[in-house]
């Protein structure tokens, strides 16, 4: 039986840097504890990306490197690249430029998509459109993010959360019902004034004034954002698996945005599956934002079977919020 043309993934890489942030590190910079940490985020440690000059498009250009190099693509093939991204290496040009160049991509259209820690799936679903209309063969979707430049060392609310990293799927064209089958995005733009960071665009320009000032760095609300995240993100997941008439034992893994453990365990109790169907690796590298859910697709690759059912899960700031349906297309 030939099925309609779907987007699958083909290869996942991903890439975190080398310096490691712990929570002991953490205790000497700001007021907080490792079992404080632990106990509400369920963080551990978190990587830092350190040198200079170096940026999110470094991350995300070894994270392609690598995602080429083991699925033998040529780069000269690749149609189009898209990075997720909240910290872009510079307003313009986009990060997925940059990438597209560092990895010899010159036949791909690139451009980056902002949807906070939501980015990659909407990147996902925008890349597997592109395929399902037939306009191209292989698409390249990243997360991506360099978090610790844009966190307030100094807040202990928010500094503990985050870490640097990257993780980049290949899409490619799938006659055998395997790949992305649905996804359901939503978003309400009224959330803005409890997940954002003030300075830096058009409405609130960087000046000699506020250069230093806490307008430059990440901010939330904590307590409301995590309100809204563990509602909005169980919800999505359990209409995905309505929509498609599936239960609990029906579902090889959740994939979740790795921003909160708690988030992530009652999203699995909506959705009724244990926490052995859960990918998780928050423990290890915090919230990188874009990045969270291909590095779980990265560092879980070998446990996923061919025909599995995975549902990814997000929730970010905007607030953007929403849930991919795929089967998994490859045995590793």
């Amino acid at each position: 039986m030939t099925h309609k043309i779907t987007a699958a993934i083909t290869a996942v890489h991903g890439y975190v840097p080398d310096y490691i942030l712990t929570n002991q590190e953490l205790e000497k910079m700001v007021d907080t504890s490792d079992q404080w940490i632990t106990e509400r985020t369920g963080i551990k440690e978190r990587r830092i990306l350190k040198g200079e000059n170096k940026g999110t498009s470094f991350m995300a250009a070894e994270a392609v490197k690598g995602l080429l190099e083991k699925s033998g693509t040529n780069p000269l093939e690749i149609d189009a690249i898209i990075c997720a991204t909240v910290t872009p290496d510079m307003l313009f040009p986009c990060t997925a430029n940059l990438v597209a160049d560092m990895v010899g991509a010159k036949n791909a259209m690139s451009f980056d998509m902002l949807a906070a820690c939501s980015g990659f799936i909407y990147a996902l679903e925008t890349g597997a459109s592109y395929i399902q209309l037939g306009r191209y063969k292989k698409v390249v979707v990243i997360g991506a993010d360099k978090m610790s430049s844009i966190v307030n060392y100094k807040d202990r609310t928010s500094c503990i959360l985050f870490g640097d990293g990257a993780g980049a799927v290949l899409l490619e064209p799938n006659t055998e019902g395997l790949g992305v089958i649905d996804a359901i995005l939503k978003s309400d733009g009224s959330g803005k004034d409890l997940l954002y960071i003030k300075a830096g665009g058009s409405a609130c320009p960087i000046t000699e004034e506020n250069v230093n000032s806490p307008d430059r760095y990440f901010f939330q609300d904590g307590k409301a954002v995590f309100k809204y995240a563990v509602t909005r993100m169980a919800d999505v997941a359990e209409e995905m698996m309505k929509r498609h008439h599936l239960v609990g034992e029906d579902i090889a893994y959740l994939v979740p945005h790795q921003a909160n453990k708690r988030i992530i365990d009652a999203t699995a109790e909506r959705m009724g599956i244990g926490p052995e169907k859960v990918t998780m690796n928050i423990e290890r590298y915090g919230n990188t934002t874009g990045a969270t859910i291909p590095l779980c697709l990265w560092d879980y690759e070998k446990k996923f079977k061919k025909g599995d059912n995975l549902i990814l899960a997000a929730f970010g700031g905007g607030f953007t919020w929403g849930a991919v349906y795929l089967k998994w297309a490859y045995n590793s």
